[in-house]
């Protein structure tokens, strides 16, 4: 995509990702799975402290993701790992085995998670078209 093209950046044809930003995208994806197992562990471990350690390397992994690759999709993809992690953890096993207990912190670090995902997803970095900073219709 040549950056002298005019109009929006929703105009113009899609193009497939370099293997670079495939790669960058599996490995936030992987660390946002990491950051989720790590907020799970550390918000049942103290309580208000640990929670907001948690959701502080949620939004920090989120962000930087955007700001790294450029695009909200840096923030997508740890979200994705994120909230799958976060959700597998949820379940117990047979063995009565369980790492979020029913209580209020379990659930505001669940739905608090999931707020910290869409509104680092929305401030994130968008790609915008290159261009120099005239309108487009000069």
């Amino acid at each position: 995509m040549s950056n002298n093209q005019p109009g929006s950046l929703l105009a113009q044809p899609l193009q497939r990702p370099s293997a670079a930003r495939m790669a960058a995208y599996a490995g936030l994806f992987l660390l946002g799975a990491v950051v989720g197992l790590a907020g799970t562990l550390l918000q049942a471990a103290w309580f208000p402290g640990g929670l907001l350690l948690g959701f502080a390397g949620a939004a920090g992994t989120f962000l930087g993701g955007a700001y790294a690759t450029g695009g909200r999709g840096g923030a997508a993809a740890p979200v994705a790992g994120w909230i799958i992690a976060v959700i597998l953890l949820t379940t117990s096993r047979p063995e009565g085995d369980f790492l979020f207990a029913a209580g209020g912190a379990s659930y505001l670090f669940l739905l608090g998670g999931m707020a910290l995902a869409v509104i680092c997803a929305t401030l994130g970095a968008g790609r915008q078209p290159g261009g120099g900073p005239a309108r487009l219709g000069k």
